[in-house]
C-alpha cells in the first residue's frame, strides 16, 4: 500500500466511525499534523492540536510534517504543548495556546519506594549500585555519554530499559556493566526501579531534544529515585532550579552529581518531592485542559486555506 493509498484506507475508517456516532458534535483531538491528510474534510465541534513534541525534529520526520502544523494551527481552537520550552516556542503562532508539562501517575510509581516488589528475573543477578533508564532509545539518546560513564565508573551498573528504535542496535556502546533489557511493560516498571540506586536521563543535546519535556522526570521522583539529567532546558525548569534534579552536561560531571544525589536522597528531599508532585497529577491536569475547553468558543469556519493537499503531494 503506497502513501496516497494509506491516506485513503484511513479516511474511510474515520468516515465510517463517524457515521456511527449518536450525534455530530465531536471533538478532533490531534496529537499529530499528519493526521489531517485523512481529516481535513470532517467539521469538528472543536477543535484541539496537542503538541507533545516538536515531532518535526525527529530522524525521518516527513518533510510535509510542518506545512501540515502550519494549517493544523491555522485550524485549532486550541493549542496544548507538552512543556514550558514547546509553549515559549509556539504561543506567538496561535492566540490560545497553554503549556501542560507531563504529569504523574503518583500512586503507580510510589510503588517502586516499599522495596518489597520482586526482583525482575533480568535484574536479579545484577550488582549494586544500580543506575537506571527506562524510556525509548533513540537518537535523544546520548550513547556515547552512557559509554564514557560506564568506563569511568566500572563498578557501577547501567541498567537500560527501553526499545530500540531508529539507530542500529549495533551502535550502543557494550560494557560488562552496561545492561540493555530491552522494552517493559508500564506495569513492570515499579518493580525495576525499586531495584535502581539513581535514575539517569543521558539525553543527546540536539534539535530532537531542543523542546522535550521528559514524563519520566516526575516518575523517577515519585519512585523515590534521586536523578541526574543532562541539560535539557525543560527539565532545569523547574526541576534543577528547585534542586530537585541535578544537572551535568558531560561524563565526569554526570557521575559526580550522582554520587553527591545518592549520597543526598533521604526524608527531607523526599518531602520537597512530593510536595512538588503534588500540584501535578493527570487528574489535576485534564480538569484544566476540560476548564480551558468549555471557555473556548468555536471560532468561524476558515474558509481561505489552500490546497495544502496539492502543494503537499499528500
Amino acid at each position: 500500500m503506497n502513501g496516497p493509498q494509506a491516506i485513503e484506507a484511513q479516511r474511510d475508517l474515520v468516515d465510517d466511525l463517524v457515521e456511527s456516532l449518536p450525534h455530530r458534535q465531536w471533538v478532533h483531538w490531534y496529537y499529530t499534523p499528519m493526521a489531517l491528510s485523512f481529516s481535513r474534510h470532517l467539521s469538528p465541534g472543536l477543535c484541539i492540536y496537542d503538541n507533545m513534541d516538536e515531532l518535526s525534529a525527529f530522524r525521518g520526520a516527513p518533510p510535509r510534517m510542518v506545512a501540515l502544523e502550519r494549517e493544523l494551527l491555522r485550524r485549532a481552537d486550541i493549542v496544548f504543548t507538552g512543556g514550558q520550552s514547546l509553549f515559549e516556542a509556539k504561543k506567538d503562532r496561535h492566540p490560545n495556546v497553554h503549556a501542560f508539562p507531563s504529569s504523574i501517575d503518583a500512586g503507580h510509581f510510589h510503588q517502586a519506594r516499599g522495596k518489597a516488589l520482586d526482583e525482575p528475573e533480568d535484574q536479579a543477578a545484577i550488582p549494586h549500585p544500580r543506575l537506571g533508564f527506562f524510556g525509548v532509545i533513540d537518537e535523544r539518546m546520548d550513547v556515547d555519554l552512557v559509554g564514557r560513564m560506564a568506563d569511568l565508573r566500572p563498578d557501577w551498573q547501567f541498567v537500560m530499559i527501553g526499545p530500540v528504535v531508529k539507530i542500529d542496535p549495533a551502535a550502543l556502546p557494550q560494557r560488562p556493566n552496561l545492561h540493555w533489557l530491552g522494552g517493559k511493560s508500564y506495569q513492570e516498571l515499579p518493580a525495576y526501579l525499586s531495584g535502581w540506586d539513581a535514575g539517569i536521563m543521558p539525553f543527546a543535546i540536539n534539535e530532537s531534544t531542543r523542546f522535550i519535556s521528559p514524563t519520566k522526570t516526575p516518575e523517577f521522583l515519585a519512585a523515590g529515585l534521586p536523578v541526574v539529567s543532562t541539560p535539557i532546558r525543560d527539565v532545569i525548569r523547574p526541576y534543577g532550579d528547585l534542586e530537585l534534579v541535578e544537572i551535568a552536561a558531560d561524563a565526569e560531571t554526570f557521575v559526580q552529581k550522582a554520587e553527591e544525589a545518592i549520597a543526598r536522597a533521604g526524608e527531607p528531599w523526599l518531602a520537597r518531592v512530593d510536595e512538588h508532585l503534588a500540584t501535578m497529577s493527570w487528574d489535576m491536569t485534564w480538569q484544566s485542559m476540560d476548564q480551558l475547553m468549555a471557555s473556548t468558543s468555536r471560532r468561524p469556519a476558515i474558509t481561505d486555506l489552500p490546497d495544502v493537499a496539492e502543494a503537499i503531494h499528500v
